[in-house]
């Protein structure tokens, strides 16, 4: 009788392979960390602030290593988008800041679409991450904030400012 072990044992390794891409990609259309926003042009300031903190250890870099403005992509975050931003209509310019009192973060904005990534490293002076852009096209935005180094625990405030 012939042995089966080789190819059963090479079938297994096969669905172990298959099982662990499936679990370290991110998952976008879970439900964020931190919730889900929408906002209309002209919105009042306190309805741009949102609070979470980071502690993951996902590289963002797997989601992109260069942004559509070719900055590079750098940081820690969970796999799951923190927050989920929709805008209902297009807005000609945004500020999207992290305040965590000038910890090094980073920043990854994902929308409308799976091919326009955003990211945002150090502010200015500060350490916290921004991203200022134009042309942003109403849709849903999946944004992840993340930590230079790995598995850092930090509470941010997330503003989105209209200019």
């Amino acid at each position: 009788m012939k042995d089966c072990r080789p190819r059963l044992n090479q079938q297994i390794g096969w669905v172990l392979a298959v099982l662990a891409a499936v679990t370290t990609t991110p998952v976008i259309a879970e439900t964020p960390n931190f919730g889900k926003f929408s906002l209309l042009p002209g919105f009042e300031a306190s309805q741009g602030k949102f609070s979470g903190y980071t502690g993951g250890s996902y590289s963002v870099s797997a989601i992109s290593n260069r942004d559509r403005d070719k900055n590079a992509c750098i940081g820690f975050a969970d796999p799951k988008p923190d927050h989920i931003m929709v805008l209902e209509k297009d807005f000609e310019h945004l500020r999207i800041l992290v305040n965590t009192g000038d910890a090094d973060t980073t920043l990854l904005i994902q929308g409308p679409d799976d091919n326009i990534i955003r990211c945002g490293d150090d502010t200015g002076k500060s350490k916290d991450a921004s991203i200022d852009d134009r042309n942003w096209k109403k849709g849903t935005y999946q944004i992840w904030v993340g930590t230079f180094n790995a598995g850092v625990k930090r509470k941010y405030t997330l503003t989105v400012q209209q200019l």
